[in-house]
């Protein structure tokens, strides 16, 4: 595992404490995992992705990814509707952990963008992180 100062952390993002991020894409929301969760899991070997279409509120569970590791739960940092998810990783889940930033998981209609200011910018969860 990396050391903090090693791992690739985004100005442009929000962050969720159970280290999903989220970034503004006209008005969807792409929803990702942090390149500090896609370290601590390991190789990805299997990412559970919603229907399009489902909706979720603020919190809930949306999915799960699967690493050599351990299955991990991946929740919603926003309410709302998927729109989108990244086909990509059915057949290849390993993209999380080449870029977690590019290889987005969902796209979402959100419910309320306010929520948005509800989530960490990247110092604050580097400090959480740290803390």
């Amino acid at each position: 595992m990396k050391e903090l100062n090693e791992l690739i952390f985004k100005d442009e993002l929000r962050y969720t404490e159970d280290h999903e991020w989220v970034t503004v894409s006209g008005n969807t929301l792409k929803v990702g995992i942090s390149d500090y969760a896609q370290d601590q899991l390991g190789d990805i070997v299997f990412v559970e992705l919603p229907e399009v279409g489902a909706t979720f509120e603020k919190g809930e569970e949306f999915g799960t990814l699967e690493s050599v590791k351990a299955v991990s739960e991946l929740y919603l940092p926003i309410g709302g509707e998927i729109v989108a998810v990244n086909e990509d990783l059915g057949d290849s889940p390993e993209l999380i952990n080449q870029d977690p930033y590019k290889n987005w998981i969902i796209e979402i209609k959100p419910a309320d963008k306010g929520e948005l200011k509800e989530l960490m910018t990247v110092d604050a969860y580097q400090d959480m992180l740290k803390g």
